[in-house]
């Protein structure tokens, strides 16, 4: 693995410090990586400040970490990235500028990759689609209809790989043979849950894998949260697909928020403890509704360039006539024969203008010219216009 002199040092930091401390970004604020690094190898202080002890006892096995950390790396297939390679999100720095959710924040050191996808490509246009572990199957439908649309539509569905409606968003956008993101709170070699195995591998085939936790290191409820601000800060915005008052997808909607994305939120039944979460975040104003593909589009994208205003039916023939022709039409119920001035009575018109309209109305085949009147012929509401 190839990497230059900060790209190296931010590695290194990132073996010392749990991904996502906030005493990391005040250190940066002040200091290079290298220069950070330095002063924790060799136990001095940062801007005043002595670094954390934790990070001194890691820095005495230093080495052994790192060598450990890159074979683990090769053996998985994993690539180290940092902000001074071309394919880095530059849109993972507004994480420095937020205050600790859950006790971090901050752009992470470095990302490890698993799979061949080009990362700030693959996000350039993104949206995470996040959700209850414990789906219901009309949350897992909705979540799969939705990374399918937007994937079809060229966005990039990132989520967290976990059971429920994560996995539902992944395989959506995977049944439209779409890249997908997954970014774990372990390893990016760890399969987590296990029985995703299969879909991790599927979506490093085509998409990434992501994680900042270093090869080998297992998923933890902080891991999670912290992984959260990740999920949020790689996409423009963030959908919520049921969500129990608790829900982690919630933190994550909190990350999107706080970076200014656009937050967005699925209704579910009034009925559904799955959805509570989701439907306060609605009535709070922390979220918009959006009900499909088409919507989340047009939140996330460029004004006027997606309209998710639902097609207007096509114009039947009976909606293209004038009218004094439709009112004509309504006046001869099927299988009734009536005169021009049967016609006229009923609609206060005189019998030869019901009989001009007639007459047009049979050159288009609508109506039929009996011995004693006229009979409707089709329906011109059942009819394409032209």
């Amino acid at each position: 693995m190839r990497t230059d002199n900060e790209g190296l040092a931010r590695l290194k930091l990132s073996l010392l410090a749990e991904p996502g401390d906030p005493r990391l970004v005040r250190f940066l604020a002040d200091a290079e990586p290298a220069e950070v690094l330095d002063a924790v190898v060799r136990g001095r202080a940062i801007g005043g400040v002595a670094p954390p002890q934790s990070w001194l006892e890691r820095a005495e096995r230093l080495d052994a970490l790192v060598a450990t950390t890159l074979v683990k790396a090769k053996a998985a297939g994993l690539r180290w990235l940092c902000r001074t390679d071309h394919d880095w999100p530059p849109q993972l720095a507004d994480l420095d500028h937020l205050d600790p959710l859950n006790g971090s924040t901050g752009a992470p050191m470095g990302l490890w990759l698993r799979g061949r996808g080009n990362l700030a490509r693959l996000v350039e246009s993104s949206v995470a689609i996040v959700g209850a572990r414990d789906a219901t199957t009309y949350g897992a439908e909705v979540a799969a209809d939705l990374g399918a649309d937007v994937s079809d539509a060229g966005m990039t569905v990132v989520s967290g790989a976990a059971y429920g409606i994560d996995a539902c968003a992944h395989r959506g956008a995977l049944a439209m043979g779409k890249p997908t993101i997954a970014v774990l709170a372990g390893g990016a070699d760890v399969d987590y849950p296990r029985a995703h195995t299969a879909l991790l591998a599927r979506i490093a085939a085509d998409g990434l894998v992501v994680s900042e936790q270093a090869p080998g290191q297992i998923p933890m409820k902080a891991r999670f949260l912290s992984r959260n601000r990740l999920i949020a800060g790689l996409t423009q915005g963030t959908v919520v697909v049921e969500a129990a008052r608790r829900s982690g997808s919630l933190n994550t909607l909190n990350w999107a928020d706080q970076l200014g994305r656009v937050t967005m939120g699925v209704p579910g039944p009034v009925t559904s403890h799955a959805s509570v979460g989701v439907h306060e975040a609605l009535r709070s104003g922390k979220a918009i509704v959006v009900t499909n593909g088409r919507e989340v589009m047009e939140a996330v994208g460029v004004l006027g360039v997606v309209d998710a205003t639902p097609d207007r039916a096509p114009e039947s023939a009976y909606d293209q006539l004038p009218s004094q022709a439709r009112r004509v039409l309504d006046a001869l119920p099927w299988g009734v024969i009536r005169s021009a001035a049967e016609i006229g009575v009923e609609i206060g018109v005189p019998a030869s203008d019901v009989d001009d309209h007639l007459v047009v109305l049979e050159r288009i085949r609508l109506v039929n010219r009996e011995m004693c009147g006229w009979s409707l012929q089709r329906r011109a509401d059942l009819l394409r216009g032209a």
